[in-house]
């Protein structure tokens, strides 16, 4: 009979729901998270920060091996010898296993260190909130850990076991360059592995940018709690008992549905569950949807925009948004006297959306009036793309800083002339790009004092951050740093502030196609299918001629559709190439990521951290540069929609 451990991995799982437990490690049931992926590894980091963890603790014995029996058998023999550093450790008791990052073993004590790709700060974070328990943002690294140290001292009672996070720490900083270079990610017919490069002993790694950090009396507290509604009201221990029994019988637990179900890994297409695959997210759902069976998972209520507690109206037997009344978008009173719709007349639109009973756009025209009357042309529509880096790619750079690899910035004048008025991007492997990034972005900006837009707060949260970094240097590290300093504060909060779109969409439009987003990837569809002039205007090929100049694009036709309406203009783009497997560019491609920016982040971290040509790298850096301009032509589009209903 095959073995059925509960690992760490699946006990994280059924942590976050019980009834996941039941899918998991099943074929029949696909799980689409990106857990061991090489889309994970890009994006995150944590293969790099766990290889750069090994290094400070050198000399230390890999478990290669990934079966059970042998992974087990060499880390008992390891354990034999008096000191020994082990990576990947298995240990296992009765129906339990774990694998350990790193430990370390001196005589009959042992440190267990698991490694995790989030920062610290010891002078500010804490594991504990207010009221003595474990804080959201700490629970399941945690949990983790204190499930790993209680099958180990378990497994070995005699030992002395001790537990820590290995944590990138806030306040260092490398000492020296190019530290983020001596780590590759290499995509194997199997897996995915990290390649050193170079020296990457102690001494040439520099001041370590991890913090050892124990949490023994942080796990003691998770040990000892007793009727904890995070583990189904058990006891931690009682839990962990319950959920190795329910395993390895293989029965499913039964758990209230919630807004959870909404980051379900087990969800599945038709198309998919056609192929033979179930979707673990429709068997929990299927009483529900057997009882209304008109209805559809975009109508659960927890996609109502900024819908407070959804669960409570699942307790009720509420779980559409068609079985809900005006009453629950009522408000005694606006909160503010600001124009615009507030939180519940918002949901409001998009409950009468649902039922039928607001089948146009919503459109504030005298709302927009008044916003446009405060603007000063030229408009300059911008965009940034950016990347949260592990490692520091120079000396006196801390780890997971906001890296600004990417703009693009369109202008529309007076008379509604637009054109593509610049680009910045840098995809040199090692280069800090951030303060040419800021020049390059000021030249552009200074030529005048017309309005500057952002859609959300991305733009002005990368701006704030690189002027933190400029703080934290000297005059001649960068000449002339007070006047960009200024500069930054004109632009993010002072007499130039940029105006966010964003919050123009939630005040004063709202289209049925949104649902409950907001983002401008839900946006831009909309006003697309509304939109009469804009499909007559760019059905035609004027992007990229002389009548709206392109420095990517050559005469583009926007405009084509198929019996859903309008295409997604990102659709009209050759994707991004990753070496991904379908399911991950799927995950990549399919919802709102590009336009927020994770299909960007993975191509630069690609580009940073896997070896490639310069031709690949050159192709890629061209593709980047087209998304990123439609992101900035979106946001134009958004602008002509605008502006040619208030005329």
């Amino acid at each position: 009979m095959k073995n059925k451990f509960l690992s760490k991995s699946r006990f994280s799982f059924a942590v976050d729901c019980p009834t996941k437990l039941f899918y998991t490690n099943k074929e029949d049931y696909p799980d689409i998270s990106l857990e061991d992926t090489f889309l994970e590894a890009l994006a995150k980091g944590g293969f790099q920060v766990g290889e750069l963890a090994r290094c400070y603790y050198a000399g230390g014995e890999m478990i290669e091996e990934r079966d059970y029996k042998t992974s087990l058998s060499k880390t008992n023999e390891l354990l034999k010898k008096k000191s020994v550093i082990i990576y990947e450790a298995a240990f296992q008791y009765k129906d339990l296993f774990v694998r350990t990052d790193i430990l370390v073993k001196e005589e009959n004590h042992i440190s267990l260190i698991e490694v995790k790709s989030k920062s610290y700060n010891e002078n500010e974070d804490s594991f504990f909130n207010k009221k003595g328990g474990i804080s959201p943002s700490w629970e399941k690294y945690i949990y983790d850990v204190a499930f790993q140290k209680y099958v180990v001292s378990k497994a070995f009672p005699d030992f002395n076991v001790n537990a820590y996070l290995y944590l990138a720490d806030k306040n260092s900083k490398s000492s020296v360059d190019g530290l983020n270079q001596k780590f590759f990610i290499k995509k194997t017919e199997e897996s995915y592995k990290i390649i050193k490069k170079g020296d990457t002993t102690p001494d040439a790694l520099g001041n370590k940018i991890l913090i050892l950090v124990n949490i023994d009396e942080v796990i003691d507290a998770v040990w000892n709690s007793s009727d904890n509604e995070d583990f189904l009201n058990f006891s931690f221990l009682d839990f962990i008992i319950f959920l190795s029994e329910r395993y390895k019988a293989d029965k499913r637990i039964i758990t209230p549905l919630g807004k959870k179900c909404k980051s379900c890994e087990f969800i599945l297409n038709e198309d998919e569950t056609k192929n033979g695959k179930k979707s673990g997210f429709k068997e929990c759902w299927e009483k529900v949807f057997k009882k209304y069976k008109d209805e559809k998972e975009d109508n659960l209520i927890y996609n109502i925009w900024n819908f407070r507690k959804p669960e409570v109206k699942f307790e009720e037997g509420v779980y559409f948004i068609s079985q809900l009344d005006e009453s629950t978008f009522e408000e005694k009173k606006k909160k503010t006297d600001e124009p615009g719709l507030s939180s519940k007349q918002r949901q409001k639109l998009q409950y009468e959306a649902v039922i039928g009973k607001q089948k146009k756009d919503y459109i504030d025209i005298d709302g927009l009036k008044n916003e446009m009357k405060t603007w000063k042309y030229p408009l300059h529509m911008i965009d940034f793309e950016t990347s949260i880096i592990a490692i520091p790619f120079n000396k006196n750079r801390r780890p997971y800083e906001l890296v600004a690899f990417q703009f693009s910035h369109h202008i529309i004048d007076k008379k509604g002339n637009i054109r593509h008025e610049g680009q910045y991007i840098n995809v040199e492997p090692g280069k800090f790009p951030n303060f040419d990034f800021l020049r390059e972005l000021k030249k552009q900006l200074e030529k005048d004092n017309g309005t500057i837009f952002r859609y959300a707060a991305h733009e002005k949260t990368v701006l704030s951050s690189i002027k933190r970094e400029l703080d934290d240097i000297s005059e001649d590290e960068f000449p002339g740093k007070d006047e960009y300093i200024s500069w930054i504060l004109e632009v993010t909060n002072g007499k130039r502030a940029m105006v966010d779109l964003c919050q123009l969409v939630k005040k004063y439009y709202y289209s049925p196609l949104m649902g409950g987003s907001n983002s401008l990837k839900a946006v831009l569809p909309a006003i697309l299918n509304e939109s009469n002039y804009i499909q007559n205007k760019y059905s035609k090929p004027i992007y990229g001629s002389k009548e709206i100049p392109s420095p990517n694009y050559e005469k583009m036709i926007w405009i084509e559709k198929d019996n859903n309406g309008v295409k997604d203009p990102y659709s009209l783009l050759p994707k991004l190439e990753y070496d991904l497997t379908d399911e991950e560019t799927q995950l990549l491609f399919e919802g709102e990521e590009i336009a927020e920016g994770g299909a960007a982040m993975i191509a630069y971290n690609k580009m940073q951290f896997t070896e490639m040509s310069q031709t690949e790298r050159d192709k890629l850096a061209y593709s980047l540069l087209k998304y990123c301009e439609l992101d900035t032509f979106a946001m134009v589009l958004l602008w002509e929609y605008w502006n040619n209903k208030c005329l």
